[in-house]
Order: structure tokens, then C-alpha cells, then sequence
């Protein structure tokens, strides 16, 4: 099984970004299974033509998302995430939720923000 990643140098996201959210989303549909071991970070930054340094920032972006998980010197695999990310998602919600309600917002004001981002973040 190879990873696949293909990084866009004309995107508006950022290189690292791209490869954070390919990773992610092949972990959480299951495309790259639970334990599956990563390339190293040299080695996935040799393949795919990036700084170590950019794939660094991915893997540790993935690692605190709760994606991936590193093991010393036995390598960094895929985590159990699913749990972990919904549960990151909850915590945020809510205090976000708790900070609209502090400024005043009303509920219909506070969804229609999130809606807004939503469609901002995800294209829709």
C-alpha cells in the first residue's frame, strides 16, 4: 500500500496543509488502516520533493489531531483516531458555544457563523 499524495504547488493552501488533510482524511475513511506504518519523514519528504522540515510540520500537525501516533524509534503509524478527533470536535464546539453566548450572540447568530465557516473551510 502506498500513500498517494499528491501536492499541489499552485493550490492556495499550503504544502504542509495538503499533506495533513490527505493523510487525515485516508485515516478516517479508512483508506490507510489503523497501524498502518508512515514513511518516514526524510523519506516522505524525498518522495514527494518537500523540506523535511514541511513534512515535520504535517506529521506533528496529524500527531496532535490525534491521527498518528509516533513510537519512538519503531516509527509513526495510524491511530485510532476516530474517537480522539470527535472528541477534539466536541470541545471545540463547545467553547466556541460558550464564547458566543459570553459576546451576546444569539443561537441563530452563533450557527450562522459556524455555517458560514463551514462553507468557508470546506468549499461548499
Amino acid at each position: 500500500m502506498t500513500l498517494k499524495i499528491v501536492i499541489d504547488q499552485e493550490a492556495a493552501s499550503a504544502p504542509f496543509e495538503q499533506l495533513r488533510a490527505q493523510i487525515a482524511e485516508r485515516a478516517r475513511a479508512g483508506v490507510l488502516p489503523v497501524g498502518y506504518k508512515l514513511p518516514t519523514v526524510r523519506g516522505l519528504a524525498e518522495e514527494l520533493g518537500l523540506a523535511a522540515n514541511t513534512v515535520a510540520k504535517a506529521y506533528r500537525a496529524l500527531e496532535a489531531d490525534g491521527v498518528i501516533e509516533t513510537r519512538g524509534r519503531n516509527g509513526t503509524f495510524v491511530a485510532a483516531a476516530g474517537d480522539a478527533a470527535e472528541r477534539r470536535a466536541a470541545a471545540a464546539a463547545r467553547t466556541y458555544a460558550e464564547e458566543v453566548r459570553r459576546l451576546g450572540l444569539s443561537r441563530e447568530a452563533a450557527q450562522a457563523a459556524v455555517s458560514d465557516a463551514v462553507r468557508a473551510v470546506y468549499g461548499d
